[in-house]
Order: C-alpha cells, then sequence, then structure tokens
C-alpha cells in the first residue's frame, strides 16, 4: 500500500512525460525510500532509469515495497487535467488492482485505473566505459539535434579536447553543427580519448525534448559506437537518466 502526495502538479506532468516517450507500460518500484522505474522501449535500442526519492513529495506513504504496472499514456491524460499548482495524490487500491488518481484545487476529482502485471524482467544498468563526458544545456543540445534533423534522420557525435560535433548527412544535404568548450551551450567537455558514434535522431529528439522540461543541464557520456548516455540534471532531488545504443553504420 502506499499513498503518494504532490503539490507540484506541472512536475509530475512533466516527468510522467518523459517517460511516456519510451515506455507504454510501467512497473515502478516503491519502497519507504523511494519511487523508481528502469525500463526499455519496446524495440530495445533505449533506456530509462528514473528515481524519485520521497523528499519530492509533500506526503509519502508505503508500508511495504510495492511494484506497480500502469499504461503510462492513461495515467498522462489525468494528471494533465491538473493545472500547475493544484496537488496530485497517488494511491493504490491492491484488493481491486487500481490505482486511485485524486486532483484537488479548484474543486476535487477522483480517478481509478487498472494497474497491469507487473513486469518480472530486471532491467541492468548498461556497464559501459565512457570516454567523452559533455556538460551541456538542454536548449542548445535541443537546437543541435532539430538542427541535424534537418538533413538526416541520424547523427555522427564526435568529440574532441576542443569541441563536440553534430555531423549529419542526407542523401542530398549534409549538416555539422560544433558546440566549442566553454561556449554557452557547451559548458565543460572532459576527453580520455577522441570519440565517435551514430545515433538516431527521432529517438535523441524524443528524449531531449521530453527531458528538457524537467531540466536545464544534461550530461552526455558516449564512447566509439557505444550507446550514449544522457542525465538529465533535475532541479530538485531525483534522477532522470536515458541510455540510448548506437546505429551500427556499414560500409
Amino acid at each position: 500500500m502506499f499513498k503518494l502526495k504532490m503539490s507540484d502538479a506541472k512536475l509530475l506532468r512533466d516527468m510522467v512525460t518523459a517517460i511516456s516517450t519510451l515506455v507504454d507500460e510501467a512497473t515502478f518500484k516503491i519502497d519507504s525510500e523511494n519511487m523508481k522505474l528502469r525500463a526499455m522501449d519496446p524495440s530495445r535500442v533505449a533506456m530509462i532509469d528514473f528515481e524519485w526519492p520521497k523528499t519530492i513529495f509533500e506526503e509519502y506513504v508505503c508500508t511495504e515495497p510495492t511494484k506497480m504496472c500502469i499504461n503510462i499514456s492513461e495515467l498522462l491524460k489525468l494528471i494533465k487535467r491538473a493545472d500547475r499548482n493544484e496537488v496530485v495524490e497517488l494511491s493504490l487500491d491492491e484488493k481491486n488492482a487500481r490505482l486511485q488518481v485524486k486532483i484537488t484545487g479548484k474543486y476535487m476529482r477522483n480517478f481509478t485505473m487498472p494497474t497491469l502485471e507487473p513486469a518480472e524482467e530486471e532491467v541492468p544498468t548498461p556497464k559501459v566505459t565512457f570516454n567523452v563526458r559533455a556538460k551541456v544545456t538542454t536548449d542548445g543540445l535541443r537546437q543541435a539535434i532539430e538542427d541535424a534533423q534537418l538533413v538526416s534522420d541520424h547523427v555522427r557525435l564526435e568529440a574532441d579536447s576542443e569541441k563536440l560535433v553534430f555531423n549529419a548527412s542526407g542523401d542530398l544535404m549534409g549538416a555539422v553543427i560544433e558546440l566549442q568548450k566553454g561556449s554557452d551551450a557547451l559548458l565543460d567537455l572532459e576527453i580520455k580519448e577522441p570519440s565517435k558514434a551514430t545515433f538516431s535522431l527521432s529517438y535523441l529528439l524524443e528524449i531531449i525534448k521530453a527531458a528538457s522540461a524537467t531540466s536545464e543541464i544534461a550530461i552526455l557520456d558516449f564512447s566509439s559506437d557505444m550507446p550514449i548516455k544522457l542525465d538529465f540534471q533535475q532541479t530538485k532531488e531525483g534522477k532522470l537518466t536515458f541510455y540510448l545504443a548506437p546505429r551500427i553504420e556499414t560500409e
């Protein structure tokens, strides 16, 4: 049994939106200290790692560790009905296998939705050694990805000691976007060795657009032809991290 109450409906909505970009059905783990989710998208190309400690909430009660699986898009429909400063309360009716969503503000609304069978699979954190770490603004990152998408459906990230480069090439057009170390967009850059890897722009753009509502700064970690880690720094406590597998280019 649990009851979670949050007065910042916009933060809850933004986080559920970010999760919904990758997964349709989400299995949350809730215990006395935090709420967690680690899941892969249906194509197993991308992964989300989310965590909110109990301090995020105005009220947090969990009497025993619980797994709850829900349809994320259906939950998002309900949460979108709350204005940004209204109070949203989530509680589980285990007997009837239903999630109760209560919104309190100008007036009170009570919704219920069914829970689903929790996923048994434990998704491990990818074990990857990263050679590049770039600290970027989410706005600068989003604009670079949008620029690249004008000409292609994939982008090659390249990094050396001075810059992060987004290189996109389509059938007719190409684009090279450079973020210089110390610029307004690229706040810091650490390089163990120059690296490059190619990723799907549709995945990147969806992730960045959704996560940028919760974060102004992102940390990118990648190595040559390995998954990229996108860690969106939260203004409050908590974690929102994505992993995206590389696109393997053939000659």
